[in-house]
């Protein structure tokens, strides 16, 4: 199992490692700030939203403070986690203090779906010595607002020391060279921290197609002999994941899941429930967070293997972000997780099937002490609405091709669907224009943009051809190895 999960998440198993679990923003920004104050060379810092409020404006006033004392400080945001949260000015007063601010991804013309791909990954490095990985972004709906009965966001980070902070800074080295020249001291630092403990991690840095993570979580799934306990911000199951999850129910496996109940984008609830039925069919528990938000992205597997990170269940992380996620595999560690989990499903809601005749639907049973739920402040990481198109996209096909059961709380989703259908076809019988012009500025514009890169690409081509002749370098040196084959 060792040599499967290395080769499925791209990730060796690192010995020698200390870890310490972090709940919520309580835990985890304390231990950033302290981390970073006591920085003595360097800093990366990388994160998906970093807003322009309180929370924020600490994480500034500490990465400047760092600068004029002389550490060279990294910070890496995300270009969409930002658009609508924190302007220009932020940016524009650390680059002025001294901190080297760069943008992951920015919106470019010429790649109408080049914004899809996004740096979704949270992470900090300081002197190669502490590393965190984390679900948390930076905002005040983290800290929660008491005085208003504004409850803070449930998440969860993890402080690594050890060899594997190593990994963790060549992860962020790899998206600094991404967006510009790269940092000091080429791919990695300068040299591994010594053993520190006797924790075993492997630090998953997921990119986009390579689904690193869905394989692992899946091989976790089938390897499960007495628990798999998950919890998810944005859960949208891809089916060969659902149907690892339902295997292991049907053979005995305590599965549970944890999703959020109250939601930053509270429309697309509903579609998040769409996907229960064929899970609790299989005998998987779901339970929905009666908080402000559940933005936790973890895993616990028969008290001996733990995930925490970036990366939610939904096809967003698994093939089109870059996420960063840590595994341990530390009885210790998982216990603790475990006992985090049991404490979060006091504050739950349990979905359960009714059987009526020979119908079933969902309905929900509060649990012992569980809270009312609580809204907090909107924003999150803005996944949720690729999930929610991806939850009707769904069950949209369902109902077209018959190709599973529905439930009764899809009717209102198939019956949004079928009457937005009738008023587009009705609006493109009686102006067809309305229609037509949005799909012609679309299809040029995609055209431009192929031709424009077109053009980019026979540039460098010609590049290419002319770099030898320039280099004078002496024909043998373009000589094939032995044993080359040169048949065409």
């Amino acid at each position: 199992m060792d040599q499967a999960f290395s080769r499925a998440a791209g990730a060796r198993r690192i010995t020698g490692n200390s870890a310490r679990l972090l709940r919520d923003a309580t835990e985890n920004y304390p231990a950033w700030l302290a981390a970073i104050s006591a920085a003595e060379r360097y800093v990366c810092f990388e994160n998906y939203i970093i807003r322009d409020d309180a929370s924020g404006g600490r994480l500034a006033e500490a990465l400047v403070a760092g600068a004029r004392a002389g550490v060279s400080i990294y910070l890496l945001y995300d270009w969409l986690g930002a658009l609508g949260k924190t302007p220009a000015g932020y940016w524009e007063s650390l680059r002025e203090a001294g901190v080297e601010v760069r943008v992951f991804n920015p919106f470019r013309p010429w790649r109408p779906m080049g914004w899809v791909q996004r740096n979704h990954r949270k992470s900090i490095v300081v002197d190669g010595e502490v590393g965190f990985i984390t679900g948390l972004c930076v905002g005040d709906e983290w800290v929660g607002d008491p005085a208003h009965g504004i409850a803070p966001w449930r998440d969860t980070g993890i402080e690594v020391r050890g060899p594997a902070v190593a990994e963790i800074e060549r992860a962020f080295r790899r998206m600094w060279g991404l967006t510009g020249p790269p940092m000091p001291g080429g791919g990695s630092s300068s040299s591994e921290p010594s053993p520190v403990g006797g924790v075993a991690l492997r630090i998953v840095a997921s990119e986009p197609n390579s689904a690193e993570l869905l394989r692992l979580d899946q091989l976790i799934a089938a390897a499960a002999r007495e628990s798999l306990w998950l919890s998810d911000a944005y859960y949208a199951g891809l089916p060969s994941h659902a149907q690892a999850l339902r295997a292991a129910a049907r053979d005995g496996v305590d599965v549970r899941l944890l999703v959020p109940g109250a939601t930053d984008l509270p429309l697309v609830r509903p579609l998040s429930r769409a996907g229960y039925r064929s899970l609790l069919e299989s005998g998987v528990r779901v339970f929905e967070w009666n908080g402000s938000m559940l933005h936790s992205k973890t895993a616990v597997a028969d008290e001996r293997w733990a995930r925490v990170g970036s990366s939610n269940l939904n096809v967003a992380s698994w093939l089109a972000n870059y996420e960063l996620d840590a595994i341990v595999e530390d009885a210790d560690f998982a216990r603790s997780m475990a006992r985090q989990y049991l404490e979060d499903l006091t504050n739950a809601t349990e979905v359960l099937m009714r059987v009526r005749g020979r119908r079933t639907r969902s309905v929900l049973r509060s649990t012992p002490g569980a809270a009312s739920p609580s809204r907090g402040r909107r924003g999150g990481s803005g996944g949720r609405a690729a999930v929610g198109a991806l939850r009707l996209g769904n069950t949209v096909t369902a109902a077209v091709t018959s190709h599973r059961a529905l439930a009764s709380q899809d009717a209102g989703i198939v019956a949004a669907a079928g009457g937005v259908a009738i008023v587009l076809a009705a609006a493109a019988v009686v102006w067809p224009r309305l229609l037509a012009i949005p799909f012609a500025v679309l299809v040029a514009w995609i055209g431009v943009a192929l031709l424009a890169r077109a053009i980019r690409l026979r540039g460098e081509s010609d590049r290419t051809r002319v770099a030898p002749a320039a280099s004078e370098q002496p024909a043998e040196s373009a000589a094939p190895p032995s044993g080359a084959n040169l048949k065409r």
